[in-house]
């Protein structure tokens, strides 16, 4: 057992844990971080010259009552709205069971004396967005729209019991890596979820929308005033001392810094906040975002996310006249942005769970394209998904290649009855990245009929992460393995990609293993049906694995044939066979898709097993054939014409009822 000296230095001494829970003292400190010289603030100011503290925060909160000029896009208090759900969020926190995590559900309750760090599940996710606070604002909308005061009497009470309990304390690097590997516990162990940037941030803009919801509350005192201000200040220095290195988590951090120097141009550093986030959203949105408009984690959630933050900024800066700090060629990069967003996603809005992607929600998706709208007001296409189809128009073409990010889609239209295909093969992705090059969704009528298995969980103890490991891990995804394996290298180039005609085509290539490389063949047929080719190429030895998954539902399975056929309830189904040159196992295997954070559904998963002894190529020709009814399946056959693996193209013949059809290319 290591001995490990830890050194604790308490960043503000008021916080010390002698103070009564809900405690507020004036601050007289606060005035020293803000411009007493602004206009406004001349009464402030005299106080403080006198240093009658006390009338100086008196005024301070007038000042901040009355304020004008200063303006949150994301809060209209003339039409505030509060949910059945977000107004149970707000009652149940009266008793301190917090709503911290969807996939947590009921919620915990914390304690009557608020226990800050309870833990019931080691998942890091549950502790970390603990401390968002989530049930803050719909306390502060129930408070405005009932005027009941009990709402800011405890949200004043938990504030400041948070900031007793979960002090910022100075951890080294060292200290912060053995507590984040689950070797030190208390208050440094506490410091990572607590005040990881990612969640600071959170607050820092959650706050201001707080701000102003309780301002006018008898209870949001002078004195709260000042702790307020004190407190918020201690965020943002945090934040930009500590922005993360990269990613999604960057943007967030940068975003909410923008928000924070808008929002309270009074402190004297805001300026200098406002400028830090600006110049780092400029910068990464060059960084993190491919010329195709792919952002760099490959995965649609956080690539949607990374839509909203820039927007977020943009929106802030509209309202607040600064529009003028960011470029056009920011403004364009996040049209591209959700031009390849609308690509890939299918005609219920719904997006590919492709990596950590979680499955959105439809009346959520189209407010995104009405925010959108508000950018680009000129923009038919945003119009059109925005209004459900009713005005503008859809993109001027159906299917699309990004060919950087490694995002291609094959569509015959963009209304529910479509048939689309979203293929995921592209370079080595972000951490929510998961090793799944080749993989795919088959959109058909109303129903994905492939979808991908999902993410499930995040991270957190052992069996969180065999859960998360599961649903990450290549086998689970409609792509090639060896042995089941997680493919050793992720970065698929594309050999080929041609989006229009009969026979619309994508080629790519992945060097899976140490000795084994996956060409992947997929050929869009007639606007109607799928071939794919795969051709597992290398020195290597061992089982090769064709996984394909389904959606959840009744299966019929011919092993004999290597047949699946679906018999779902609706018109969309699908009969899928698989035809290999050397003998190939039909296995039926463990499934399961996640359908959000903690949920999971059961569902049929297949393997199409080769035993690959020796350098000979392993190759199959897979066909999809999607159908309205359950029972309506051609009969088919396909074989390779072209004898062994051939750098330069391939070529098969198929048959469906008997009628024969070449297809191939030449590279």
């Amino acid at each position: 057992m290591k001995t490990i000296r830890i050194s604790i230095i308490f960043s503000f001494i008021f916080l010390a844990m002698s103070l009564s829970a809900g405690a507020q003292e004036l601050r007289k400190e606060v005035f020293d971080l803000l411009n007493l010289e602004a206009q406004g603030l001349e009464k402030v100011k005299s106080a403080c010259d006198q240093q009658q503290w006390k009338e100086a925060a008196e005024a301070l909160l007038d000042y901040y009552r009355h304020r004008e000029g200063i303006a949150n896009p994301d809060l209209n208090l003339k039409n505030i709205k509060i949910s059945k759900e977000e107004q149970k969020w707000a009652d149940d926190a009266l008793e301190h069971t917090f709503f911290v995590h969807k996939g947590y559900q009921p919620s915990y309750n914390y304690g009557k004396d608020i226990n800050w760090q309870y833990w019931p599940v080691q998942d890091n996710e549950l502790r970390w967005q603990l401390h968002r606070h989530k049930w803050f604002t719909p306390m502060g909308k129930a408070y405005r729209l009932t005027g009941d005061e009990k709402y800011a009497k405890e949200w004043a009470y938990q504030y400041m019991d948070w900031i007793k309990k979960n002090p910022l304390v100075q951890v080294n690097k060292e200290e912060y890596e053995l507590a984040s590997a689950g070797e030190v516990k208390g208050a440094v162990e506490n410091v990572r979820f607590a005040w990881r940037p990612l969640e600071v941030s959170n607050r820092l803009q959650d706050q201001t929308l707080q701000f102003m919801l309780f301002i006018n509350s008898p209870s949001f005192t002078p004195e709260f005033l000042t702790e307020f201000l004190l407190n918020y200040h201690r965020h943002a220095l945090h934040i930009l001392n500590n922005y993360s290195a990269q990613g999604n988590h960057l943007l967030f951090e940068a975003q909410r810094m923008v928000c924070a120097g808008a929002f309270f141009p009074e402190f004297k550093e805001a300026n200098g906040w406002r400028e830090s986030g600006i110049s780092i959203l400029n910068r990464e949105i060059k960084k993190q975002v491919y010329a195709d408009g792919g952002q760099y984690e490959l995965d649609p959630h956080y690539h949607l996310a990374s839509i909203n933050i820039f927007c977020k900024a943009l929106r802030m800066a509209d309202v607040n006249g600064f529009r003028q700090e960011f470029p056009q060629e920011y403004v364009n990069t996040i049209l591209k942005m959700i031009e390849f967003y609308a690509n890939i996603c299918f005609p219920d809005y719904g997006n590919p769970c492709f990596s950590d992607a979680k499955l959105g929600e439809r009346k959520e998706e189209i407010r995104n394209y009405k925010e959108w709208l508000k950018i680009f007001p000129d923009s038919k296409w945003i119009r059109y998904y925005a209004s459900e189809g009713r005005k503008g128009a859809p993109l001027p073409y159906l299917s699309h290649g990004a060919l950087t990010s490694g995002f291609f889609t094959f569509r015959n239209g963009w209304t529910n009855e479509s048939t689309v295909m979203v293929v995921k093969a592209g370079p080595k992705g972000e951490w929510h990245c998961q090793p799944d090059n080749g993989t795919f969704e088959f959109w058909f009528n109303g129903r994905n009929l492939f979808p991908d298995s999902g993410s499930y969980v995040y991270a957190g103890d052992k069996e969180v992460m065999k859960l998360r490991n599961w649903f990450r891990r290549t086998a689970s995804h409609n792509t090639l393995t060896m042995n089941e394996k997680n493919l050793e290298t992720t970065q698929s180039v594309t050999k080929m990609w041609k989006e229009e005609g009969n026979e619309q085509i994508l080629v790519t290539e992945n060097p899976h293993y140490q000795g084994l490389t996956h060409r992947r063949s997929v050929f869009f047929v007639d606007q109607t049906y799928v071939v794919i080719v795969d051709e597992a190429v290398g020195e290597a030895k061992g089982t090769v694995n064709l996984n394909f998954h389904l959606c959840e539902g009744k299966v019929n399975l011919d092993k004999k044939n290597n047949i699946l056929t679906t018999a779902y309830e609706g018109e969309s189904n699908v009969k899928l066979q698989c035809f290999a040159e050397k003998k190939a196992e039909m296995k039926e295997k463990e499934g399961w898709r996640s359908t959000a954070y903690r949920k999971r559904v059961a569902r049929t998963a297949v393997s199409f097993d080769v035993e690959k002894n020796d350098a000979a190529p392993v190759r199959y020709i897979t066909v999809i054939y999607p159908s309205k009814e359950s029972g309506s399946f051609p009969t088919f056959k396909a074989k390779f014409l072209n004898k062994g693996f051939d750098l330069k193209g391939v070529k098969i013949e198929i048959s469906l009822n008997g009628k024969k059809r070449q297809l191939g290319y030449e590279l």
